[in-house]
Parts: structure tokens; sequence; C-alpha cells
């Protein structure tokens, strides 16, 4: 067999070249990816939305929560969700 990086002729059981240390087959099993950490803008934004909650429910409590504030509230939720399943979906 031929080394397939440096051409020398190495014996047709071997693992590696001798010469060169390449390998001369591909393996069976591949590493696992290193996986992502979720970016910063998506902790940022995940922080923000419960800061909203929390002031949301602290209004609420005291009964005088603005409908306006629950639908951002709500939309700001649904847009990070959407968010984070795409970034998911995207590997």
């Amino acid at each position: 067999m031929i080394c397939k990086q440096c051409g020398t002729e190495i014996a047709d059981k071997a693992l590696v070249c001798y010469r060169c240390g390449a390998a001369t087959f591909e393996p069976r099993v591949r590493p696992p990816q290193k996986r992502r950490r979720p970016s910063r803008l998506l902790l940022v934004a995940a922080m923000v939305v419960l800061i909203l909650a929390a002031l949301f429910m602290a209004t609420a409590a005291a009964g005088q929560a603005p409908p306006l504030l629950s639908w951002v509230i709500g939309a700001l939720a649904v847009i990070v969700v959407v968010w984070f399943l795409f970034t998911r979906l995207r590997r």
C-alpha cells in the first residue's frame, strides 16, 4: 500500500505510515462535536424578560397591571423562545 500523505510504500495492514505518521484509514467513530455555548445576547434577552416578568408580577399583585405591559412581556417571551429554538435547530 502507498501512503496518501508522503507516498512511501508501507505494509497493507499498517495503521499509520512509519515515515510521516499519517493514518492509513478513516476512523469508524468520530469524536463528538464541541458544543457551543449560548450567545451572550440570548442570555441578556432572557434576563430582560425575567426582570420585566418580575416587575409585572409586582404590579399585578397590587392590581395595577396595565394590559399593554402584559402584551409586551408575552411578546418578548415568545421572541426569546422562538429564537432559542431557531438557534438549537440550526446546529
